[in-house]
């Protein structure tokens, strides 16, 4: 029998989270392109976050935006057969993420989810939790030692999550290779991630200019991801359990047909859980930071809940169920951070989502920034408050809050990242004191996740 949670002693006051400043609507076309290129999020007016539902003209499409459960529950769960990925989302993603579990569809995505399961059960967590305890001792010791001065904390974050991510799939130390992989995929990102005039109005099939520089990036960048994978390949098998990701996703057969992953396809998921894994927790690490900065007394408060815990690697899998309140901040930094701040599909049949009528041809949205902070589903929206994740607290309404999506297609690494999440700031709270330096106003800004803007310095002292 597990042992009983610890109490849950708080002392710290809710506080006002940063936000996004709109642009005055209706948008014209050129507005509209501009603020996808630049931040998202400036798109949503105040009305959005009021209103459930309403429709608008994008770009020669009709669009239906929702923040009714009801509605999300149509698009994304009871009848999301119904709906596919849009142009743009296969433009952008498909050259770095090949034909992985987030771009597939049908049988093949059926396949690769079941084949994929046994990879992510609490044995697979529990590698996560070791290995990110094992690579904290480290980061930790040296954010102690190089204390005095400000920090720009996110290379810091950034390295935890690659090496977290390395470790956990590869059984590989990523000091050589994370450096090339960042500059890869951030490059990538940097330059072609968002969308191009052409993504919204050449036709599916037809490629644009940003599609041939897409397929160049894309190659490199899936050519090193599977040179990764065939150097873990030579690896013998040790005897007993798993070791990593890569000795649990190698070996998983499809339960119906006995199938397993081919070379190509085996590469295609780690380039996926590498981007999504990695860029994600790191963002969300560093979102909670800039909340923890704000707040002394939360920090103090996390500090005293992991002292009455073991966090060294042999104790982590069984650590995150004794700290709820470092789990409830990321939970509620996930509720006004999301990562993943759009969900978008299109119609390939006539629906009805909500009060709204779907057209073949439709695109469908929720926007979990938008829905995580509505008038009509939170008390106090825009207020950090991690009470609300505590034990014994009223949980959210079913889907209002989506920070890893819904239904099928649910993120299946969910658990990956509030486990390496809620351990990461356990460690550090209970190691150093945090602060900003300068009082500088951070705005969310969105083009592929949600990111601070100035990304800020911190005053790092050891507790």
């Amino acid at each position: 029998m597990p042992d009983a949670l610890p109490d849950v002693p708080t002392t710290f006051e809710p506080f006002e989270a940063p936000g996004v400043t709109p642009l005055p609507g209706p948008l014209t076309r050129v507005e509209m392109m501009a603020a996808m290129r630049s931040n998202v999020l400036r798109m949503y007016g105040p009305d959005a976050f009021r209103f459930l539902s309403f429709s608008a003209p994008f770009f020669g499409q009709r669009s239906v935006f929702t923040s009714d459960p009801e509605g999300i529950r149509r698009f994304l769960v009871d009848n999301a057969q119904a709906y596919t990925r849009t142009s743009p989302t296969f433009r952008i993603l498909r050259p770095v993420l090949g034909n992985g579990l987030f771009l597939s569809e049908g049988d093949d995505w059926k396949f690769q989810r079941r084949t994929l399961a046994p990879a992510f059960t609490p044995r697979a967590m529990a590698i996560v939790a070791r290995v990110t305890a094992e690579v904290l001792d480290a980061e930790v010791k040296r954010l102690c030692a190089e204390a005095i001065g400000p920090h720009d904390l996110m290379p810091m974050i950034q390295r935890i999550a690659l090496e977290v991510a390395g470790r956990a799939m590869f059984s590989t130390v990523m000091e050589r290779r994370g450096p090339q992989l960042r500059r890869l995929f951030e490059g990538y990102g940097r330059d072609l991630g968002m969308p191009f005039p052409s993504d919204l109005l050449l036709p599916a099939g037809i490629p644009g200019p940003a599609d041939l520089m897409r397929r160049g990036r894309g190659r490199r960048w899936l050519d090193f991801v599977k040179a990764m994978v065939e150097q873990r390949k030579r690896l013998p098998r040790a005897a007993g359990e798993a070791r990593d990701l890569f000795d649990l996703m190698a070996e998983a057969k499809d339960p119906e047909t006995g199938r397993s992953f081919g070379a190509d396809e085996l590469r295609d998921q780690f380039a996926t859980f590498i981007i999504a894994g990695h860029e994600t927790t790191a963002l969300t690490l560093l979102w909670a930071f800039i909340m923890l900065a704000e707040s002394p007394a939360l920090q103090d408060d996390l500090a005293r809940e992991a002292q009455a815990v073991d966090l060294a690697p042999a104790a982590a899998a069984t650590a995150t169920d004794r700290l709820p309140l470092a789990k409830a901040v990321v939970q509620e930094t996930l509720r006004l951070f999301p990562p993943a701040f759009l969900i978008v599909r299109q119609a390939k049949e006539a629906d009805q989502v909500g009060d709204q009528a779907v057209a073949p041809g439709d695109l469908v949205s929720t926007a979990p920034y938008v829905l995580h902070r509505h008038e009509a589903h939170w008390d106090r929206p825009t207020q950090f408050d991690p009470r609300r994740f505590l034990p014994g607290a009223k949980p959210p309404a079913r889907f209002t809050y989506l920070p890893f999506g819904a239904g099928p297609r649910v993120c299946i690494g969910a658990q990956f990242a509030l486990t390496e999440a809620t351990l990461v700031l356990a460690r550090t709270c209970r190691a150093v004191r945090l602060r900003l330096v300068d009082d500088v106003k951070v705005e969310p800004v969105a083009v592929v996740t949600t990111y601070p803007d100035p990304l800020p310095t911190f005053h790092v002292n050891p507790r």
